[in-house]
């Protein structure tokens, strides 16, 4: 019987958990046994109690749940002190960033560990329940439009009164991905106007389907459409920035809220709010900077911080997600058990699924090799040995 375990996090300031009592009854079913370190989901207002009911046994600490497990279920990457207490050739699942944590990925294949990174996840329509990117951009698309209106010194919906009428707060969300969709939604459930820019002409119908207005970018010749075949943003040139910019100034400098949310993966947060646009916003307006963890996409947002600067309330609170631990753990979970259901056959058997398109694509180490390409680029190694 293979055994799974739950470490508590130990990064700074997260409160969220890798299992909850119902994966963990899943797992059981599944032919797992599984550990959970003492107080892992006490911030998630999961109690060890609950683990144990699911049928979990409770370790005191994490040595001893690393030295017995087969498989490690975690959120944040390992830290080289946590790998080292690894079981040889033990199975994680969590996320990784593989590329900016090369010293992680080595001390991993020299452990034997076979290292599942959810972060690099493919977007295909089978994995969607594995999305694990997916599943925290949704929490904080939602968090970020409710930080904004406790920051904003008015309220969001319009208002008919005896006294007169209240006009609607004016939201303007850049970037159209999950995260900003799921702004969108929250922004006009709460009775703000919306509008949105996104660099993907193909997300204009999802834009109004949710009721925000799409501010659309023409397009210069030889110019892409803006985003991957995996459907994330590409990296726009500085001439579409630029039109950008421009085209989307008047509308931040008339907002009293902005939700910025432009990602690209493995590169720097396209900067798309200059300190002339802060400049002239509303005194009082708030900027929210989903992207303040890969630099920002506000030029003066600081990370980990709400500063206030040309009377504009810049919020860079980082792990977003991690200010809504319940639901974000539950659907991380989720997504973690969804893959491992998906690791195991007809007849009960657990493995690693290489022709499985899903499986494949997040693989970074198998069989003490490398198998992530972007990984093996950015170790400057042909092959995986």
């Amino acid at each position: 019987m293979l055994t799974a375990f739950v470490p508590r996090e130990t990064h700074p300031g997260e409160t969220r958990v890798a299992a909850t009592p119902d994966t963990v009854a899943r797992l059981i079913k599944a032919g797992f046994a599984v550990t959970v370190e003492s107080q892992a989901g006490a911030k998630a207002l999961i109690g060890d109690e609950a683990f144990t009911k699911a049928g979990a046994t409770v370790v005191p600490d994490a040595a001893t749940g690393y030295a017995g497990a087969d498989l490690v279920l975690k959120l944040h990457p390992p830290t080289l002190d946590e790998v080292g207490k690894f079981k040889q050739g033990s199975l994680l699942i969590s996320f990784v960033w593989p590329t900016r944590n090369l010293d992680l990925v080595k001390a991993l294949r020299a452990k034997g560990v076979t290292a599942l990174a959810m972060d690099a996840m493919p977007r295909i329509t089978r994995a969607q329940k594995m999305d694990a990117l997916s599943s925290q951009a949704n929490m904080a698309g939602y968090k970020a439009v409710i930080m904004a209106a406790d920051h904003l010194p008015k309220i969001i919906p319009m208002m008919t009164t005896p006294s007169g009428t209240i006009k609607p707060a004016h939201f303007v969300i850049l970037g159209a991905g999950v995260a900003g969709l799921q702004a969108i939604a929250t922004a006009k459930r709460l009775g703000a106007v919306v509008e949105v820019s996104d660099v993907r002409p193909a997300v204009k119908e999802q834009v109004q389907s949710l009721g925000g207005k799409y501010i659309e970018v023409p397009l210069e010749e030889g110019e892409e459409m803006g985003e991957t075949k995996d459907g994330y943003a590409q990296e726009q040139s500085e001439a579409f920035l630029a039109r950008q910019r421009k085209l989307v100034q008047e509308r931040i400098e008339n907002a009293d809220a902005v939700i910025t949310t432009a990602a690209i993966p493995g590169r720097p947060a396209p900067k798309l709010v200059t300190e002339e646009m802060v400049k002239n916003m509303r005194p009082g307006s708030v900027i929210v900077d989903l992207a303040v963890e890969t630099g920002g996409n506000c030029e003066l947002s600081v990370r980990g911080e709400v500063v206030v600067k040309h009377g504009v309330t810049l919020v860079g609170t980082e792990n977003v997600p991690g200010l809504v631990p319940v639901p974000s753990s539950e659907m991380y979970a989720r997504n973690i058990w969804n893959l491992i259901s998906d690791m195991i056959d007809k007849e009960g058997k657990f493995s690693v699924n290489l022709e499985d398109e899903a499986i494949s694509g997040c693989t970074v180490i198998h069989e003490g090799k490398v198998r992530h390409e972007a990984t093996l680029e950015a170790l400057g190694e042909k092959g995986g040995e």
